[in-house]
């Protein structure tokens, strides 16, 4: 099955303890350090469009793309009428624009559901064609620490009224490869609940290997920092956030 085809419909709600607020400041502190405070900015991963919303209520004028038309479904039932938020339903390996647009932004793992490098390079190289000149991309990813230490094999479970869920995670690592098999029982209208069964997978990369392939895209490095600092990652760092440039490109 796909993933957040089932899981869609409760995202939000079992994950309403993300700091979506906190990272959106995050984000837009690197925008403006850039002088990007304004203009065409998009949301790649963009899920239910949490992050999306954020960032155009800040001024940004914003694009989601996503791959599961369910995600996508709840964002546009949950979008203000006078938000403008374009909202395309794609798959990040291959998205398409109509022009280029002044940042990139990817948070909450997406970027760890791209599990090769030859197709992490083909996401970093069309984002490098889809960035203005000097344009930035922002981008966090799970760290192996996370994978190896934090998640590695257990099973987690929530039980609420509007529904609840098993996750059972495993990590390989030699594959570096994270799987998590999601168990839902999502309460229907009519009170019964409804059972869905998905598996997701994300891998986990070094520092260094994702250096390498942003250098390979075209695009160039500028910063690595561990979560809620603007230092380097500690080795026991959950959670990354890359910023790259575009640097090929001409202004008119």
């Amino acid at each position: 099955m796909e993933a957040y085809s089932g899981f869609a419909e409760v995202y939000d709600l079992f994950m309403d303890n993300v700091p979506y607020e906190k990272w959106s400041r995050y984000l837009i502190e690197v925008l403006k350090q850039y002088q990007i405070t304004d203009g065409l900015i998009l949301d790649l991963g963009c899920g239910t469009g949490k992050m999306t919303r954020l960032l155009a209520q800040a001024g940004y004028d914003m694009i989601g793309v996503d791959i599961s038309e369910e995600m996508l479904g709840i964002a546009r039932m949950q979008e203000a009428e006078d938000s403008g938020i374009l909202y395309l339903n794609q798959d990040m390996r291959e998205f398409e624009l109509y022009g280029t647009v002044r940042a990139v932004v990817s948070v909450c793992d997406s970027m760890n559901y791209i599990t090769s490098e030859e197709e992490l390079l083909t996401v970093f190289s069309l984002v490098n064609n889809y960035l203005d000149p000097g344009g930035i991309f922002i981008f966090d990813l799970n760290t192996l620490y996370k994978y190896r230490n934090v998640l590695g094999e257990t099973t987690i479970c929530e039980n609420r009224t509007e529904g609840s869920f098993i996750w059972d995670n495993y990590y390989d690592e030699e594959e570096q490869m994270n799987e998590y098999d999601l168990t839902l029982f999502i309460r229907e209208e009519d009170g019964r609940y409804r059972k869905y069964e998905e598996t997701h997978y994300q891998r986990g990369y070094e520092l260094e290997t994702i250096k390498k392939l942003i250098e390979q895209s075209g695009l160039e490095f500028l910063a690595c920092y561990g979560e809620d600092s603007n230092e380097p990652p500690a080795e026991d760092c959950e959670r990354v956030y890359f910023i790259a440039r575009e640097c090929t490109k001409k202004e008119n």
